[in-house]
């Protein structure tokens, strides 16, 4: 199989000719540190993994008066090209504390501004200041924030450059600057993740009329989806996990948001991955019940995680194709090269009988010994069917 025909098959919880194996994100951070700054394609054929290619182009609806944002400059990692409108401007500045890097995004409305600082270590960001801080805040967003489209033809023209050499892959849109892919996922990146469970309790109205608002901004670009020859949507994030809420308020706060997302990206004739990095063995048939057609990260307990591959196999083994579950901090850094085939072997006797199982790091690495990742690549393309 081409490693394209390969992930596909698995996707469709399928046999293929061997195990799939792959990275989440390949980060410019470590591309740039631990191999020349080669290009993430560079790296897919570096290792003998099979490649996924990113992209997630944009387009302003010009008759609405959008257009793309003049001020953002060079695209980032995964990073999405802005929509501005005459009532919906983004301006920046270096707000930096000595060798701490902060920038200030300052969100322009007819009504008023708003404001978030972003902190950058280089490798990665989180936010330092959030973006809603008083309840009206939401107000705002839902009456002037843009929606973003896809780029379609963008997002096809790449899809025949890969051509057979992987899959084509991206995420339903996030929030300007800085968000996650989900409804409560994004909410949490603009409020904060305590402040957003505690909401739950104090005024769960003002969440779901949050939720819907974020909602709203991504069903319109799920619906933009049509024609584009993506293979895999990226939905959810960390903060919808079992490590992080509650049964109860996935239940009441993140299924039926997500759910009905996931429902307009298959009349769009899409597939969903539904990321939850993180604890997810409580939430298995919860998530198997919003009908993603692939599951992830599979976060080993050792680190912080709660994933037990084989009995997740066996619970929801049939219903999603289940990717990553491989130990990146212990068995990539710092182990010698037979114990990471082991934990490959491992992966493999516990997820892929049947197929529907993609071997993967369960989210990203910043750090790696070169000679375990080829152990890793090597191994994975001995576990054959």
């Amino acid at each position: 199989m081409t490693p394209r025909q390969r992930l596909l098959c698995a996707l469709r919880r399928q046999t293929p000719d061997r195990l799939p194996v792959t990275t989440h994100h390949v980060m410019p951070a470590f591309l740039a540190s631990h191999l020349g700054g080669i290009s993430a394609a560079g790296f897919f054929d570096r290792f003998g993994l099979d490649a996924i290619h990113w992209t997630v182009p944009h387009v302003p609806d010009a008759e609405a008066g959008e257009y793309p944002d003049p001020l953002q400059g060079g695209i980032g990692f995964l990073e999405s090209r802005r929509v501005s409108s005459p009532e919906w401007r983004v301006e920046f500045e270096d707000c930096s504390e000595g060798a701490r890097r902060l920038t200030r995004y300052r969100f322009l409305t007819p009504r008023r501004e708003l404001s978030m600082t972003i902190e950058d270590a280089g490798y990665t960001a989180w936010v330092r200041q959030p973006l809603v801080r008083q309840k009206s805040d939401i107000d705002v967003i839902g009456e002037f924030a843009t929606a973003p489209k896809c780029d379609v033809a963008e997002v096809n023209r790449e899809a025949d450059e890969m051509g057979e050499r992987g899959i084509v892959r991206g995420h339903i849109c996030c929030f300007d600057v800085f968000g996650q892919p989900g409804c409560w996922q994004d909410a949490c990146c603009l409020v904060g993740t305590e402040a957003m469970i505690l909401a739950t309790h104090d005024d769960p109205q003002w969440v779901h009329q949050f939720l819907a608002i974020l909602q709203r901004r991504k069903r319109v670009f799920v619906r933009s989806l049509q024609g584009a020859r993506y293979d895999l949507l990226e939905l959810g994030g960390g903060d919808a996990s079992s490590t992080v809420i509650s049964p109860r308020i996935f239940d009441r706060f993140v299924a039926p948001y997500d759910s009905e997302l996931i429902e307009e990206a298959h009349r769009a004739g899409q597939r969903i991955v539904y990321h939850t990095c993180g604890g997810m063995m409580p939430l298995l048939e919860r998530i198997a019940a919003m009908n993603p057609d692939a599951m992830e990260t599979f976060t080993p307990r050792a680190m912080g995680g709660d994933a037990d591959l084989a009995e997740a196999k066996r619970r929801i083994g049939e219903r999603v194709c289940m990717i990553g579950g491989f130990d990146q901090f212990h068995f990539l850094k710092g182990c010698a090269p037979e114990e990471t085939r082991r934990e490959v072997r491992r992966c493999f006797q516990q997820a892929g009988a049947g197929g529907g199982y993609i071997l993967s790091p369960s989210d990203h690495f910043f750090e790696a010994d070169l000679p375990l990742l080829e152990a890793f690549a090597a191994e994975a393309r001995n576990c054959v069917y």
